[in-house]
């Protein structure tokens, strides 16, 4: 996974768990798109404090996942969820009850929901 997408996906995890300025500037950054200096402009201070503080809170947001393992955790669910998926449609495929495919339905519908 893109490291750019891996802080994004780690910010909106343990995003409240940062200094408000740490959220503000990763959001802005991976988020927003902002470059160093924009973000310098908007909060009148130097393109290297922005970078600190952005260091700082990427460093705490990698060492949450790490103790607590939430994305990790996360993502794998989501595969073996559409794992699942794939196979009860290969069930619903194969057979032409209308009873089972009824249920197969229903159960693909509240997996899908947990994608």
């Amino acid at each position: 996974m893109e490291e750019k997408v891996k802080i994004s996906m780690l910010s909106q995890l343990y995003g409240k768990l940062l200094t408000e300025k740490q959220f503000e500037f990763i959001d802005d950054y991976y988020n927003n798109d902002l470059s160093l200096s924009e973000i310098a402009e908007n909060n009148n201070i130097t393109r290297q404090a922005v970078r600190d503080i952005l260091k700082k809170g990427e460093k705490k947001l990698f060492e949450y996942e790490e103790k607590l393992m939430f994305m990790k955790r996360t993502l794998n669910q989501e595969k073996k969820i559409e794992k699942v998926l794939s196979e009860l449609t290969k069930i619903q495929k194969d057979y032409s009850d209308k009873q089972i495919a009824s249920v197969l339905e229903s159960i693909k519908k509240e997996l899908n929901c947990l994608v």
